[in-house]
């Protein structure tokens, strides 16, 4: 009777542990994540330890592989990488009843280390005894908290942002500003020289050095950075005769025999401090060239009505400035014919090239001169539309010296803000080279002011918005600046208007001088058309042009709208409108 039981109780186990012949008594293992995504984030540089929740793994084998290759054998994994980027790992687990796989994916990301930008910081600052100098840095916005620490002579003397310095004695001053978090630093040092009015040092550069004008018009030769000379002399001599001397600082060239010509330029400043005297000079080429239209070119029945060649294109920063997407760069514009070859792919397609902030330009020339018929002989389209204008400024320039080449004298065709209260001639914005990815561009203009081109990531997400084919630290672009008319109509900055000029702009929608496209609302292309007989000198006064041979267009404002960022005009094409109204 017992020997019958023991039978019958092995036969029912036997029974209750194979079923289908799967053996039950163990399971195959289970894998399950806290997250529940299989998603993990670790900064570059830094150990993340991934330990899943397991079942079933008595006994079991772990393995963790990545593209055939195997990173641990532990039931945890730590791991670390120094690049960027998403890595795709699958974790294996078996035992007896089977194996269990999944895949995880870790993001490594950047460190958010508070990189620093204080424009001209590597040439120092010098400034008189009792002026205060400000400074603020721009630091890279990061989600962590960052310290600031200013020293003056290795002692920390604030915490701000921005710092205010002054001293009571002359001499020199070494500064640092850290910025600091959990994630890294990095630092800007430089020197503060304090000396007295009379010492300081004298600013004197020529943007041009070179000129080319026809005979029986004149030019204006001044340097286009002048500071600390009050009291100086200026004098412009030709062949060792003087032209001019006095305290202008700048001479009226109106040489009139054709030929080239050296000028040279000298300021003499007496230093009453030290009894002493400096002296600076600058050679200037003058070139008079024939009459105007020695090297005219009419058109014909092969003419061109839009423009032949784009012959240079140096945009401000801007939000559209090497942007892959939109903007239609290939983030190889490494050089200025790299640029060139974008702006003219762009516009043979008939699609907008952006400017960028103020000063950003562009110029084209055409493949036979454009008559001056005192009508509408310049037509170029942009993108505005009601409420959204955003005026760029045309000059014109004769090929004066016949090289085909724009190295002449530039007109400003004049519009109707030329001479209105609020726009500035020779106004001058340089820009400066963000100190990493993702930050905004710093300037500051020849009227005291700074300000930056703001970084909006959520729309424009390249890595920098400074021209890639610029390789000099700061640039500097200088031409008429108009009042800025923008404005926030919501007054929370959810709704910016962008109101037109009344006329004489690119990209503006004017009721007077717009054709074609009156009343569209979409960015579609919209033709503005211009007068040759609008062009003005140098003194704001308006000069006989038969004909013209180049056109630049360049963004007139240095305004920003909210979310909307930078104002910049953006040009779509560029016509000869005398054979565009033929054709």
């Amino acid at each position: 009777m017992i020997r019958a039981i023991i039978v019958l109780l092995t036969a029912l186990l036997t029974i209750s542990c194979n079923i289908d012949d799967v053996i039950t008594g163990q399971l195959p293992p289970e894998i399950t994540f806290e997250n529940n995504t299989g998603v993990f984030r670790v900064k570059q540089g830094r150990t993340i330890i991934i330990a899943p929740n397991y079942q079933y793994v008595e006994g079991a084998q772990y393995i963790w592989t990545s593209n055939g290759e195997v990173l641990s054998t532990e039931p945890a994994l730590t791991y670390c990488n120094d690049a960027v980027g998403e890595y795709f790992i699958t974790l294996s687990v078996s035992n007896e009843a089977g194996v269990e796989s999944v895949e995880i994916r870790i993001d490594v990301v950047e460190l958010e280390i508070p990189f620093v930008s204080l424009p001209n910081s590597q040439n120092g600052f010098t400034i008189a005894l009792g002026n205060e100098l400000t400074l603020t840095p721009t630091v890279k916005e990061t989600s962590i908290e960052t310290e600031y620490v200013w020293s003056i002579n290795s002692e920390v003397v604030s915490h701000s942002l921005s710092y205010t310095f002054v001293s009571e004695t002359t001499g020199e001053f070494s500064a640092t500003f850290l910025a600091q978090n959990e994630d890294g630093a990095d630092s800007v040092s430089f020197v503060i020289k304090v000396c007295t009015i009379e010492d300081l040092p004298v600013e004197w550069r020529f943007e041009q050095t070179t000129y080319n004008y026809s005979t029986g018009r004149s030019i204006k030769i001044a340097p286009t950075t002048l500071t600390n000379y009050e009291n100086g002399t200026f004098g412009w001599y030709l062949n060792g005769v003087a032209l001019q001397e006095g305290p202008l600082p700048y001479y009226i060239c109106s040489l009139s025999e054709v030929g080239e010509y050296t000028i040279l330029a000298v300021l003499t400043l007496e230093n009453t401090a030290n009894q002493g005297s400096t002296t600076l000079t600058q050679e200037i080429k003058v070139n008079v060239c024939p009459k105007e239209g020695t090297f005219y070119r009419p058109s014909n029945s092969s003419s061109l009505m839009t423009w032949d060649k784009i012959y240079e294109y140096t945009p401000a920063p801007g939000q559209f400035i090497n942007d892959l997407k939109s903007s239609g760069f290939n983030g190889s514009e490494y050089t200025p014919a790299d640029a060139v070859e974008y702006a003219e792919r762009r516009l043979k397609d008939k699609v907008w090239v952006s400017l960028g902030g103020f000063g950003g330009y562009i110029i084209a020339g055409f493949d036979h001169s454009v008559k001056n018929n005192g009508e509408y002989e310049l037509a170029i389209s942009g993108n505005s539309f009601d409420g959204s204008s955003e005026p760029g400024i045309v000059w014109v320039m004769q090929d004066e010296n016949g090289d085909g080449l724009p190295n002449d004298t530039w007109y400003e065709l004049k519009g109707s803000e030329t001479g209105a209260a609020g726009t500035i001639q020779d106004y001058a914005v340089t820009y400066y080279r963000p100190a990493a990815s993702g930050m905004a561009v710093q300037w500051s203009d020849n009227q005291g002011n700074s300000g930056q081109i703001d970084y909006i990531g959520q729309f424009h997400s390249q890595e920098y918005y400074y021209p890639l084919w610029i390789s000099e630290e700061s640039y500097t672009l200088r031409g008429t600046k108009l009042l800025e008319r923008n404005y926030d109509a919501s007054g929370n900055g959810s709704y910016w208007v962008q109101p037109h000029y009344d006329w004489g702009y690119v990209d503006n929608n004017s009721p007077i001088d717009i054709v074609g496209q009156e009343g569209t609302n979409d960015g579609s292309p919209s033709l503005n058309i211009f007068k040759i007989s609008n062009a003005i000198d140098y003194n704001g006064e308006s000069i006989s042009l038969d004909y013209i041979d180049f056109v630049k267009i360049q963004t007139a404002t240095n305004t920003k709208s909210g979310w909307l960022g930078e104002n910049s005009t953006e040009v779509t094409g560029i016509y000869d409108n005398n054979l565009r109204e033929l054709q």
